[in-house]
């Protein structure tokens, strides 16, 4: 195997490795980070930009409710919905999950581009590890009789 074909293949086995350890570590996070951070004023205004209809402001509208834990016992809980109200602060519109669903989708793509990046930032000396720890190991073959 001559050094270009060695180089092509420890390049494609040290960034697939890189790829899933690192997008392993960086897309939890990113979930993680969109989920707590859905019911944020941020998110509301910034996520109900795009989906309230033309002239209606985007508000966050939180409720109390229930909820069952794994055990099937019955736990109070706080519901958040996205409202669109118009100049007179009537609500035009309800949204309970979509800006949610919205939002954990725009911190995976955030996420995804980390991992990407980080992946090509260390997918080069990776890849030049792995082809001087072939190389030697190429050089080291003792022949049998």
């Amino acid at each position: 195997m001559n050094n270009a074909k060695t180089t092509a293949v420890s390049g494609c086995v040290i960034w697939f490795l890189l790829i899933t350890l690192i997008g392993s570590c960086i897309m939890p996070v990113a979930f993680v980070v969109g989920g707590i951070t859905s019911s944020t004023d941020f998110v509301i205004v910034n996520v109900g930009t795009f989906l309230c209809p033309e002239g209606t402001a985007p508000r966050s509208f939180s409720y109390e409710t229930t909820t069952t834990d794994e055990y099937g016992n019955i736990q109070p809980s706080t519901a958040y919905e996205l409202h669109c109200e118009d100049s007179n602060g009537e609500v035009v519109e309800k949204d309970p999950i979509a800006y949610a669903f919205i939002w954990i989708g725009i911190c995976a793509v955030i996420g995804l581009i980390v991992s990407a990046v980080l992946t090509f930032i260390f997918a080069v000396p990776g890849g030049m590890l792995v082809t001087k720890v072939l190389n030697s190991l190429r050089g080291k073959k003792v022949v049998q009789d």
